[in-house]
């Protein structure tokens, strides 16, 4: 079998994401012959079928599915040393370009930031928030040279070829309105909160999953008094007296006055915040130095 064209593979997958050749043609600004074209190409190399023309477009076939997954990874592995090679021939030795999620960017990362550009003020610094699928795509590609992540430690992330280091955890607090029954109490226990309403994040939030498991684990069943859009959200309707809510130690950095945070003790949940890079990465001084203030930094943070 000869190597395959990376281009090819590009329209290929382009195709099976967009469902339709003229789809396909239309993001890469090819005709619609060029792009049929290519794809039978790709098929008699490989001597399989690889598309199942339909009437309103195309479906990968089983061998189609399966080459799609292998060149989605050979196509961020391609992505990756563009940019990698990219730094190294313009001299951006001193430029990082770091992932993070919004409730670490807006607690930890500052003071990160703080500590590394007083060091090295010469360093252009970029920091990219997002949803951590779309931080472990961008690691992948390598359009960010490191990137704080998270999980919980029941379900510990993996992702292939990428180097994950946990810096420090964060415990979970109950959040009350100032006027609540446990407002004064400097700690508290989910068997003290069965009877409450909740306010939790919307959209299948990780936070709904976190507050399942340990009312589960105190035996009840949380009742939810309102789905919010983020924590400044939650955090108002709280101080509102529509519920409670359970968040991140990091989530409620900038605290609404209307509301007190308690603490669980030793049964609150706690996440898990991490650094992740491409492991073939070879790190410029800039981000060895990035690493050590990030590790430095966590270690003031609240021990697990």
């Amino acid at each position: 079998m000869r190597l395959l064209d990376a281009k090819r593979l590009e329209i290929f997958v382009r195709t099976v994401e967009a469902g339709s050749v003229t789809a396909a043609a239309d993001e890469l600004s090819y005709t619609v012959s060029a792009v049929s074209q290519q794809l039978h190409r790709l098929e008699l190399e490989l001597g399989h079928s690889l598309l199942q023309r339909q009437s309103r477009g195309v479906i990968p076939t089983e061998a189609g599915m399966m080459l799609a997954n292998h060149a989605r990874k050979i196509l961020r592995q391609m992505d990756a040393t563009r940019a990698d090679l990219d730094d190294l021939a313009a001299g951006k030795s001193g430029s990082l370009v770091v992932g993070a999620f919004p409730t670490v960017a807006a607690s930890f990362l500052p003071l990160v930031i703080e500590t590394f550009t007083s060091q090295y003020p010469s360093v252009d610094l970029s920091i990219r928030s997002a949803r951590i699928d779309t931080l472990i795509a961008e690691l992948e590609r390598g359009s960010t040279q490191m990137s704080l992540l998270w999980d919980h430690p029941w379900r510990p992330i993996s992702v292939e070829g990428i180097t994950i280091d946990e810096l420090f955890r964060e415990p979970f607090v109950i959040l009350v309105s100032k006027n609540h029954r446990l407002a004064r109490a400097s700690e508290v226990q989910m068997k003290d909160l069965a009877d409450e309403t909740w306010v939790v994040r919307a959209d299948a939030h990780p936070v709904v999953e976190v507050l399942d498991r340990a009312a589960t684990s105190a035996g009840f069943r949380p009742s939810i008094a309102m789905y919010a859009n983020d924590y400044q959200e939650a955090q108002a309707m709280v101080s509102a007296g529509i519920g409670v809510a359970m968040a991140p130690t990091g989530a409620v950095t900038l605290r609404h006055p209307g509301v007190r945070s308690l603490s669980l003790g030793d049964e609150a949940p706690v996440r898990r915040i991490l650094v992740g890079q491409r492991d073939e990465r070879v790190g410029s001084s800039a981000e060895i130095a990035l690493r050590r203030a990030l590790f430095d930094t966590a270690k003031g943070m609240v021990p697990s």
